[in-house]
């Protein structure tokens, strides 16, 4: 591109640093042969020891089989099959993206009418309504409720906060959540049991919190604690826009 401006090959060589020879070089390279002059030649070395039909072995074996022994590969046992080292097989893995010692879930949903609720939970996301709050609601059960044996000791200068490895059990207990999308807030309520029962309670926090005048749009899952008919006994009972339940996919699906 210095070149095309008129520059002679020593004005590009000394703007850009280099030496007159190699801005010579290249320009003749494209000069003979445009844009596939400037690509990199063949460079001389030692040529791979590994060919690419050995690396499309391990990689076509850890997509389509498995151990005799196990259930899945790894290092040690692709290297024994395909005769290579661990470290190289470990390359070829990281290479290609493959984890086998990973694996994840997924759920595909039956529901018919799956699509007309993901449009409308994703609506309330991205475009509430006006004069409406929408609360993401969930759980969190069997949580430990654990105290220290003694006084956790604060952070200082040059020494991390430090605590006793032993503790005291209290029991179990269960967090409630509605997450404010708009704003972030988060209303929280504490119990014993995770039941229909302690749900409705929470509801009626919720309710409780949410300033009057404003509608409530609740956004959760269907599990079972959710699906009481008394909560949408509840729903009806309130004041006209005071409450309104949605259903919300599993995850995942």
């Amino acid at each position: 591109m210095a070149c095309a401006q008129g520059l002679s090959n020593k004005e590009v060589a000394a703007e850009l640093r280099c030496a007159p020879v190699t801005v010579g070089k290249w320009r003749a390279r494209f000069v003979a042969a445009r844009l596939d002059g400037l690509a990199d030649e063949d460079r001389p070395g030692r040529p791979a020891s590994i060919t690419l039909d050995r690396v499309e072995a391990v990689v076509v074996a850890t997509l389509e089989e498995t151990p005799k022994d196990a259930t899945h590969w790894s290092r040690m046992s692709m290297a024994a099959k395909s005769g290579l080292s661990k470290s190289t097989i470990g390359r070829i893995w990281r290479d290609f993206g493959l984890k086998p010692h990973l694996s994840d879930t997924f759920k595909l949903s039956t529901d018919p009418l799956f699509v007309e609720k993901v449009v409308d939970v994703v609506g309330l996301y991205h475009n509430p309504p006006e004069k409406a709050v929408v609360l993401c609601v969930d759980e969190k059960s069997q949580i430990q409720a654990l105290d220290r044996s003694q006084p956790v000791l604060p952070m200082m200068p040059g020494m991390p906060e430090r605590r006793t490895h032993d503790y005291y059990r209290n029991g179990i207990t269960t967090l409630f959540a509605a997450f404010d999308v708009a704003d972030g807030t988060v209303i929280s309520e504490l119990h014993h049991q995770h039941r229909a029962t302690e749900f409705k309670k929470f509801l009626v926090t919720i309710d409780k919190t949410v300033p009057e005048g404003l509608d409530i749009h609740i956004v959760c899952d269907n599990y079972g604690t959710h699906q009481d008919p008394g909560h949408q006994r509840l729903a009806r009972q309130a004041p006209p826009g005071s409450t309104c339940t949605s259903p919300r996919p599993a995850p995942h699906g």
